[in-house]
């Protein structure tokens, strides 16, 4: 059988399952992206695929039509100019979280020995990102699961960012204390939809990525926000940098909160993706 023909069988099965799901997806590219994987290496449209690609590949399909995210599928997703290594039950970075990378990396260059803090690491798209772009930089990388450390420790070594750290950690508790008033930039991109809206989000996020990755459980999803605004004062240096990806809507809400507990600087900013913002506050 055809490249081609097994595309075109594959989207329609997509393009039914995203229907019933009520979404509207990138069926040929997703169809395209697994085949390639099956096969072990890009096919020509008009290529023939052998019978034992082509059973992968079905499998494969099969799976993305329950809703389970690409990346689980082919085991990897595109950060950056870098791949990084994914497994089923983790948080998928955001390509929108490319902007709060870059926001970072531009406050750590130029500084003798800078210190980043991200909080909420998951894989490790962030950290892996200021790490290779700030190599003489310490990064600290801190999340509550075990797993997702495991895989950004794996990303890390396997992407040259062998100045990164990994602590299983809630927020800053297992921070070195001497680190306390001496870190240059602090990023969160926070589970931040409220409790009652996650039954409302896509098949491929509510389903399958961990619940705490999506909402910490608080009535407004700011739960965590909050800990982090009162928290990162302690052990940001004076003039300090907290980022926070967050949703537009809340920057007003977050910008009372930081006003309150005393940052200075308070604005929001966005790349080329607007779903999301980077907030923007000193210490």
């Amino acid at each position: 059988m055809y490249a081609e023909d097994l595309i075109k069988e594959a989207k329609q099965v997509l393009v039914s399952a995203n229907e019933n799901f009520g979404l509207r997806g990138y069926e040929e590219d997703d169809a395209w992206e697994m085949l390639d994987h099956a096969n072990g290496e890009e096919l020509n449209y008009g290529g023939e695929v052998r019978a034992e690609v082509r059973r992968r590949f079905e499998r494969m399909v099969r799976r993305r039509a329950t809703g389970e995210p690409l990346a689980y599928i082919v085991g990897w997703i595109d950060f950056r100019d870098f791949r990084l290594g994914i497994k089923p039950g983790m948080f998928v970075p955001r390509l929108t979280s490319e902007f709060l990378a870059s926001q970072a990396i531009r406050r750590l260059h130029g500084r003798r020995s800078p210190v980043h803090v991200d909080l909420a690491t998951g894989i490790g798209p962030i950290v892996i990102s200021t790490a290779r772009a700030v190599p003489h930089a310490r990064v600290w990388g801190l999340d509550i699961s075990a797993k997702a450390l495991s895989q950004a420790r794996a990303n890390a070594a396997a992407l040259d960012g062998g100045n990164a750290t990994f602590l299983k950690s809630d927020l800053f508790s297992k921070l070195p204390r001497s680190l306390q008033g001496g870190v240059d930039v602090v990023t969160i991109h926070p589970p931040y939809v409220p409790r009652k809206v996650v039954a409302n989000l896509p098949v491929e996020v509510k389903k399958f990525e961990p619940r705490h990755t999506l909402s910490d459980g608080s009535v407004d999803g700011l739960g965590l926000v909050r800990r982090v605004v009162d928290e990162g004062l302690k052990w940001l240096r004076p003039g300090g940098w907290l980022l926070i990806e967050i949703t537009p809507d809340e920057f007003r809400n977050i910008r009372r909160l930081l006003s309150a507990a005393g940052y200075v600087g308070i604005r929001s900013t966005h790349g080329e993706l607007r779903h999301t913002r980077v907030i923007l506050a000193r210490a």
